[in-house]
């Protein structure tokens, strides 16, 4: 959807909460990373196999990124074929509750990976999962069309059905942030610390 690329998570987070915030083993593998943000194409991958990401890359629409729930943390999910087929079929990027490897090759492509590492033991390709279905990423619920917004601050889901209201907010949030100086926001954050500690009796 867009507009959503204008956004941070930060942004996302603070409007959203903790519970659609990916936990922090979910990062790119290489930076400086840009901000991707784009519609859920989400896959699950059996344990040690890897063939529906790979049958992904072919279905996936241009914008889509690729989310996949992996059955283990032993075993690649992708490489750097995949990963430069992926971008060059428009592929936003990937999140991978997973490893990739052939990390240089995707380095230098410039194709965004937010995955939990790297291994250079490739899996198998025999065994179906699925496409489209509900799977859980980083901690978090992911169903087909939630946008996906990720950058070296994290990863956020924006669920299907709240996309308008939530980019609406988190709009409004940056607007303003924007209007407000540092000297406007160092006295009311320092006017608020001061307070708390107060009413905890600290002196």
């Amino acid at each position: 959807m867009p507009g959503f690329e204008s956004v941070p998570p930060t942004t996302l987070a603070d409007v959203l909460g903790r519970s659609q915030v990916m936990d922090i083993g979910i990062r790119p593998l290489w930076t400086p990373v840009p901000r991707v943000a784009g519609p859920a194409f989400t896959v699950r991958c059996p344990p040690g196999d890897n063939l529906m990401l790979h049958a992904a890359i072919y279905r996936a629409a241009p914008g889509s990124v690729i989310v996949v729930q992996s059955g283990d943390l032993d075993h690649a999910l992708a490489g750097g074929n995949v990963c430069a087929v992926a971008h060059r079929r428009g592929v936003a990027a990937f999140v991978l509750d997973g490893l990739i490897r052939d990390l240089g090759e995707v380095r230098e492509i410039g194709f965004p990976v937010f995955a939990r590492g790297v291994i250079p033991i490739p899996g198998s390709k025999t065994q179906m999962g699925t496409h489209g279905a509900a799977i859980t990423c980083g901690g978090v619920t992911v169903s087909a069309g939630d946008i996906v917004v990720a950058d070296e601050e994290g990863v956020v889901v924006v669920p299907g059905g709240r996309h308008d209201e939530v980019l609406a907010a988190a709009r409004a949030k940056l607007a303003a942030e924007e209007a407000q100086s540092l000297d406007d926001w160092e006295r009311a954050h320092r006017a608020r610390i001061e307070k708390t500690l107060a009413d905890h009796g600290f002196a």
